[in-house]
């Protein structure tokens, strides 16, 4: 599937919040300006925000925090409808349950982003198989590991050190 590869600062800043899509090892204030919108001289404040207007910002901060595209959110949004309970709860048990995300979640990866790279290069095992899909759902009880493979490179030793390999959890 597609996913954004523009500037990352810039979505943050159009949302106003840090949207962590950053590595967390050095404040985001230090990388961009959120108090100033993207957009030559900044964005003017115009007039109040509509109804639809914040149900739109919404929108766009789940997408972007996620990494998820238009058209795979309207999927997981008609499944959210589909099963029964809250909406919105259940799209963010959703998107929260997706492969990348947690592995982000496990501290394998400082960002969904780079947790996705992890497991779209093969470096995670569900259940025992490779899994190299992202947007994977994980149920409960799945068991979510780093493959031996991976685990014996020297990249990944220096990278991940030692704590690495021993990390593998149950998902639930």
């Amino acid at each position: 599937m597609a996913r954004y590869t523009g500037p990352k600062c810039k979505l943050s800043r159009r949302e106003g919040i840090d949207l962590f899509l950053k590595s967390a090892r050095r404040s985001l204030d230090s990388k961009c300006k959120l108090d100033s919108k993207p957009g030559q001289h900044g964005r003017t404040s115009g007039a109040r925000t509509s109804d639809y207007g914040l149900q739109l910002r919404e929108k766009q901060k789940l997408k972007r925090m996620y990494g998820v595209l238009e058209k795979q959110f309207r999927k997981y949004f008609a499944e959210a409808e589909r099963r029964r309970g809250n909406t919105g709860e259940t799209l963010i048990q959703l998107l929260e349950s997706r492969l990348d995300n947690v592995v982000y979640r496990m501290g394998y990866g400082s960002t969904r982003a780079e947790a996705r790279q992890l497991v779209a290069h093969g470096a995670i095992e569900l259940n025992g198989h490779k899994a190299d899909i992202p947007s994977m759902l994980v149920s409960s009880g799945d068991v979510v590991s780093v493959r031996e493979k991976i685990q014996n490179t020297g990249s990944y030793q220096r990278v991940y050190g030692s704590g690495f390999r021993q990390r593998s959890a149950t998902v639930g």
